[in-house]
């Protein structure tokens, strides 16, 4: 097989550069078309009863995540001048396009009894700009004798007010809502500017869009810098400005595929898909070292350009080919989770990761085959450098101090196993979100005064129709009200029993003491002068119950607060809720934002830790193929578990918990770790064969040649997830320094431990299973005949 492929690489090198231009264009034509996603990451399957049950309540009632808060906090606010701007600044962003309702103490409604309709007619309580401060202060009198307004669109001891913008459902998913957010902003920020008032903008809607923003910067800001490291430690280590162009046109090139990828299987751009470009970087700088330091080495060796690159696409190519395949089965593995996003993640990391190895090994060959052999000065890094010294470091430590070895490595996993128990496991819906970043302070600002933005509904079936208005039921709904409201972590709860009480307040001229529930002779009366329930038409009822009067909801908002006091309060709610609503009489289910993401984060933990669990077994498979004994499989993995133990004790000792955005790491790292395991024992069971199988010598041989490779390599892949630290995520952030400290200590045990243990368990694990695998990738001793390779315009001693 590897003999056929080196033909058809070296022979065909144009045609092959021809096609992969061609298909590099057309993949740079789909990228263009790529977009950012603005949706709401659904964390479960659409099967899940959970997310079931709020499909349902958003089709019966609409989105609950879609109103944008804007707060204030200024005296000035009451006086004549201020109050106008905010006034005009109101009506202004009501004619932005995408904007559905706008709603703040210049522009909120009441009711006024009609006596000769019958009837209540919903008005502004400011139908238009007051001319002197009396007018004003008689209209703010009226608004602050109002309720229902209060806690909801001011808090009156601190004298913040907000203003509700209701954005158009149908553009908050499309990069529309981008030019709507900072239409808005720009314009509040305008009247922030002229009255040197602070803005604190939040919500849902602006939540996704400022982090969509953040992630597209992001993308960028990663490329530069992974290019930038990675051509800088290239050059550092191979001295050739070749080496370091050449590699980095397959790196362009690569990230184009990405892009291309996304694009072709109708994807958009997610937190998670945006940082592979940066991760296949490193990924294919990886590849690229074996590929080079093989090549060098074996010219070295000879001094014969062709024969060295095919020895290149013969013995490294194979290796890399098992290490690539691990890599990409550490992210299919998220494939089972069943979650879109990570789905989505998993299989375009892991085809790019598969294609960027096979441009990697068709690409170095056929550009170092037009290129003049390397100079001495290009392979000086195998000889006397400080990567030589470590390595005869390493090999000295292996062969005398194995003892030592063992000794530190107990002490690790002991080490390991008492921080493990320290971890944790929870997650908030903006955990994401650096507490010093403007985005969390602004959200900080609105739960101090308002108690939070996140969405919490109760639906409620009285399983009648009309059932809703009855007054038994108003008043059931009202104690379940004045129990949302002992939490301090809810905001004021709203309600059908709000309206009523509103109601009420209107029937008597909107008296304030008058804002409570009728008694059984006010009902009929309040309710009559409600407006009727008629198809599609807007009334002060559409937004609390369903056209048959039988489902109502209660809506209150959440603090940010973490899955296990979101599961404390859910728990503590249902008994009661059931106190009060019967559950033989009633249905009442507890639903929202802040519920499906308290149930998604606990699925997708679950499901996690099952995709690393297949993830070892696939690895293991694949590992299985080339080394067939299940003892040796065994020895090659402990030297990568250990880092996986080690970096859940860091979590521990760091309260880093377990969450969706930090246990995706370890079936990552796993995949990665373990490509320097396969890369040594591939040579030393290559060494086994040329030496008579003597272990200790092979051993030693294979970590003197593997132990450069996995040294660069390792280096690559840690500066190159060290960048994601820059990150604004907190997600981002942790990934980037969980894996780079996981990779650090898999390089550490891949170096010293795994040959120590093959040294000191010679006999048990080198069996004749090792020596004779299942899956003959490659035949080591088997190399080309040089007089059947012809290439334009190279002879077999490399001159150009």
């Amino acid at each position: 097989m590897w003999v056929y492929l080196v033909r058809h690489i070296l022979r065909n090198r144009l045609g092959n550069l021809i096609g992969i231009a061609l298909i590099t264009a057309f993949m740079v034509y789909k990228a263009f078309d790529v977009q950012l996603s603005y949706e709401f990451v659904k964390m479960l399957p659409a099967s899940d009863s959970t997310s079931i049950k709020y499909e349902n309540f958003k089709n019966q009632f609409g989105e609950d995540g879609s109103v944008l808060f804007i707060g204030i906090q200024d005296k000035k606010i009451y006086e004549l001048d201020e109050f106008n701007d905010w006034y005009d600044l109101t009506y202004k962003i009501k004619k932005i396009d995408g904007v559905e309702e706008v709603v703040s103490i210049a522009k909120l409604y009441h009711l006024i009894k009609n006596s000769n309709t019958k009837k209540f007619d919903l008005k502004t309580v400011i139908d238009k700009k007051p001319v002197t401060q009396e007018e004003l202060d008689s209209l703010i009198k009226i608004i602050l004798s109002l309720p229902f307004y209060d806690g909801l669109l001011y808090n009156k001891s601190t004298d913040v007010t907000l203003m509700a913008i209701t954005l158009d459902k149908e553009k908050l998913n499309t990069k529309n809502r981008v030019k709507i957010i900072y239409e808005i902003k720009n314009t509040l920020s305008e009247f922030g500017k002229k009255h040197n008032i602070k803005v604190h903008y939040s919500g849902l809607p602006y939540i996704r869009t400022i982090t969509s923003k953040k992630v597209e910067q992001e993308i960028i800001l990663f490329i530069i810098l992974a290019l930038f490291i990675a051509s800088v430690i290239l050059y550092i280590f191979f001295r050739s400005f070749k080496a370091v162009l050449f590699t980095m046109l397959i790196v362009v090139i690569s990230v184009v595929w990405v892009f291309g990828t996304i694009s072709l299987m109708g994807y958009k751009i997610t937190m998670l898909t945006g940082i592979l470009p940066p991760l296949l970087i490193v990924i294919v700088v990886e590849n690229c070292i074996f590929l080079l330091n093989k090549y060098h080495s074996e010219y070295r060796s000879h001094g014969n350009k062709v024969k060295s690159l095919s020895r290149v696409v013969q013995r490294i190519g194979n290796a890399n080919f098992l290490t690539n395949t691990t890599t990409a089965a550490g992210f299919a593995a998220f494939i089972v989770t069943g979650n879109k996003i990570l789905v989505e993640f998993g299989l375009v990391a892991s085809i790019n990761i598969l294609v960027a190895y096979f441009l990697s090994l068709f690409l170095i060959p056929i550009f170092f085959s037009y290129l003049p052999p390397p100079k001495k000065r290009h392979i000086k890094h195998l000889d006397k450098s400080l990567v030589g010294k470590i390595v005869d470091i390493v090999v000295l430590r292996v062969l005398n101090n194995r003892n030592i070895i063992y000794i530190i490595t107990v002490i690790c996993i002991g080490f390991a196993v008492f921080g493990i128990t320290k971890l944790k496991t929870t997650g908030n819906i903006v955990d994401d979100i650096p507490h010093k970043d403007p985005l969390y302070k602004d959200l900080m600002f609105l739960e101090k005064h308002f108690k939070g933005v996140m969405p919490l509904e109760i639906s409620i079936d009285t399983k009648k129709k009309k059932g809703v208005m009855k007054l038994s039921t108003i008043r059931k709904i009202d104690e379940l009200q004045q129990v949302l409201s002992s939490y301090p972590e809810l905001s004021k709860p709203l309600s059908i029993a709000e309206v009523i009480k509103f109601s009420k307040q209107a029937f008597y001229n909107g008296k304030e003491s008058m804002y409570s529930l009728p008694n059984n002779q006010e009902k009929n009366f309040i309710i009559s002068y409600l407006p009727k329930m008629e198809g599609n038409k807007k009334t002060i009822l559409n937004s609390f119950v369903d056209t048959n009067l039988r489902i109502t909801r209660i809506s209150t908002q959440m603090a940010n607060i973490g899955t296990k006091d979101i599961q404390r309060i859910k728990d503590d709610l249902r008994p009661k809720i059931d106190s009060i609503f019967p559950p033989e009489k009633f249905d009442v289910i507890i639903t929202g934002t802040s519920v499906v993401f308290l149930k998604g984060t606990n699925y997708l933990v679950d499901n996690l830790m099952t995709s690393l669990l297949l993830a070892l077994v696939i690895i293991s498979i694949l590992m299985a193929l080339l080394f067939t004994s299940a003892r040796m499989i065994i020895i090659s993995l402990v030297p990568n578990l250990i880092p996986q133990l080690m970096t859940a004790a860091l979590m521990g000792y760091f309260n880093i918990p377990i969450k969706p955005s930090t246990i995706l790491i370890f079936s990552i790292a796993l995949g990665i770790s373990v490509d320097n395991a396969i890369h040594f024992l591939s040579r030393y069971r290559q060494q086994l064969k040329i030496n008579d199988w003597r272990i200790k010598e092979s051993v030693i041989l294979a970590l003197r040649e593997t132990g450069f490779s996995m040294i660069y390599s390792s280096v690559v892949l840690f500066f190159g997830f060290i960048i994601f630290t820059l990150s604004s995520f907190g997600g981002t952030e942790a990934l980037g320094y969980l894996i780079a400290f996981t990779l650090l200590i898999a390089l550490l045990s891949n170096l010293f431990v795994l040959p120590s243990l093959i040294l000191s368990l010679d006999k048990w694990i080198t069996t004749k299973t090792f020596k004779e695998p299942l899956l003959e990738i490659f035949d080591e001793e088997e190399d080309i005949d040089l007089n059947e390779l012809v290439i334009e315009q190279i002879d077999t001693r490399g001159s150009a």
